[in-house]
């Protein structure tokens, strides 16, 4: 890859000057920029002085080699990574909690790339998919990679499935793209010519992020969205209103609203159209589960 990149000529269209670039250019800037392995940190509800997340993200996240970390804009930080493993370990999991001075602050994290918008969450995630009833000699990490690449991305195996302690089903984290069809099924054929076999292997989506297209957000869908569902934003005023307690005694309102943020709406609320969305995260399987006890942590949006 090219190390040096032209000065470019100042063109006019329709009078307004512009600089162009081609897309193996812009590579090049990522590569040069050390983007590769970009994270976004997202604060939705305050956050420490930069110079302190500068040494708490590191060791809080467990992070294990160097990283560069600074304001990208308002609520977000940009970790650049060095080590692929540092990288998986921030997009494995959906927030992690910083702590500074004993007061916690809610991060989540998101994959960089060069249509970031703070005002739009991506719409790539990691999640985790299963092959369930998937004979034990597929489950080498080449075999399973091959089948994941039909639902996107392949990262890794989780480690039941590396150390063979669970041939009953494999497991494998993917990066997917939320707003795409995710297959039900992927087809495996065995042999050569008119000697092949075909099986029919099922696909189970353990988990995938949320992902509602209106307000171009992770973490929710169109029943938990603040915009179309103002009455379950958190209310400033008297945040206890918000958790379904009133002021004085800490008693439960008896308000028809939801009391469950968002995120943790109970299993038992209808799904549009009778079938679960393919961004509805992990599928519905015990739709009489009751959900456990409200919690009283807000949201990160």
């Amino acid at each position: 890859m090219s190390s040096s990149i032209p000065i470019k000529p100042i063109v006019y269209l329709h009078g307004e000057p512009t600089v162009r670039f081609e897309k193996k250019e812009v590579e090049v800037m990522i590569h040069q920029q050390n983007l590769n392995l970009a994270v976004i940190g997202k604060f939705s509800h305050g956050w420490p002085e930069i110079g302190l997340l500068r040494t708490a993200i590191p060791k809080q996240c467990g992070l294990k080699a160097e990283v560069n970390i600074g304001l990208l804009c308002d609520r977000h930080v940009l970790i650049r990574c060095t080590i692929a493993e540092d990288y998986d370990t921030l997009m494995s999991r959906q927030t992690f909690e910083i702590k500074e001075k004993n007061k916690p602050y809610l991060m989540r994290t998101f994959k960089w790339d060069v249509t970031f918008n703070p005002d739009e969450e991506t719409r790539f995630a990691y999640g985790w998919i299963s092959f369930p009833g998937l004979p034990p000699h597929f489950h080498d990490e080449s075999s399973l990679f091959s089948m994941a690449a039909s639902v996107g991305i392949p990262i890794s195996i989780d480690s039941a499935t590396r150390n063979k302690t669970r041939p009953s089903s494999a497991r494998v984290k993917v990066e997917v793209d939320l707003l795409k069809v995710h297959p039900k099924s992927v087809l495996i054929q065995v042999g050569e010519g008119a000697e092949i076999t075909s099986t029919q292997q099922r696909i189970r989506y353990d988990f995938l992020p949320k992902y509602y297209t209106n307000c171009k957000l992770q973490g929710h869908d169109s029943i938990g969205c603040w915009k179309i569902n103002p009455e379950l934003r958190p209310n400033k005023e008297n945040p206890a209103v918000a958790r379904g307690l009133t002021a004085a005694g800490g008693e439960k309102s008896k308000s028809h609203h939801p009391t469950h943020p968002p995120s943790l709406l109970p299993l038992t609320l209808p799904i549009p159209n009778g079938k679960p969305s393919i961004t509805d995260g992990k599928p519905l399987e015990k739709a009489t589960q009751t959900h456990p006890k409200t919690q009283k942590t807000n949201p990160i949006r």
